[in-house]
């Protein structure tokens, strides 16, 4: 059974914050709230962690998942970026964007697109997220919380619980959370090609 947390959306609690990230720590699977949609989330070496995602979405390993950062320098860490590129994701942080690039010798293989060697990153704009991001000190490996056949991602933190139950650790709910994923921008080929139009704006990147 899932344990619920509701955290208060402006000044999160920082005992709640706290036991949330010891929980990832300890290898639990949390759904939690983004400023896009709320996510599945893991910490980054959790194997056990990365397949329950891909059985609550039934994703292929062709899935690119997203490592969710703090901050542009721990994006840094995990992604290769060049000067132009750097600008456009610069420009674009934090926000509701998700960026595909050639990942670093620090992301564990099996979150690498087989064949591309990519993989996600994003830097949210969401106070609840940044105090979790903050508490444990490095990303979390995420995935958008859509489940299979459905068009719309869940948006209730109650909603997840009763859905979701025996399939994740914990829930955190923060109250109205966005209702559309992010924008997937791919800058793994040098230019910008939009994948998912979503919850940012495009035209930056058109």
């Amino acid at each position: 059974m899932a344990k619920y947390f509701d955290v208060h959306p402006q000044t999160p609690q920082r005992r709640t914050i706290s036991t949330v990230a010891d929980s990832i720590r300890s290898g639990a699977l949390i759904a939690y709230p983004t400023d896009s949609c709320f996510a599945l989330g893991c910490q980054l070496g959790n194997r056990d962690g990365i397949n329950r995602i891909r059985s609550i979405r039934n994703l292929d390993d062709r899935h690119h998942f997203t490592l969710v950062c703090q901050n542009f320098a721990q994006l840094g860490r995990f992604v290769h970026v060049d000067n132009d590129v750097f600008r456009a994701v610069k420009a674009a942080t934090p926000g509701p964007y998700t960026f595909i690039l050639r990942a670093t010798a620090e992301v564990p293989r099996q979150l690498m697109h087989p064949k591309k060697k990519t993989v996600g990153v994003r830097i949210p704009e969401h106070v609840v997220t940044q105090a979790l991001l903050a508490e444990l000190g490095e990303p979390l490996l995420s995935s958008t919380l859509l489940l299979p056949g459905e068009e719309e991602p869940l948006t209730q933190g109650w909603e997840i619980k009763e859905r979701l139950d025996h399939m994740v650790d914990a829930v955190v709910d923060s109250g109205d959370c966005g209702t559309r994923p992010t924008t997937v921008v791919d800058f793994s080929g040098g230019g910008a090609e939009i994948v998912r139009r979503g919850a940012g704006d495009t035209s930056r990147f058109e």
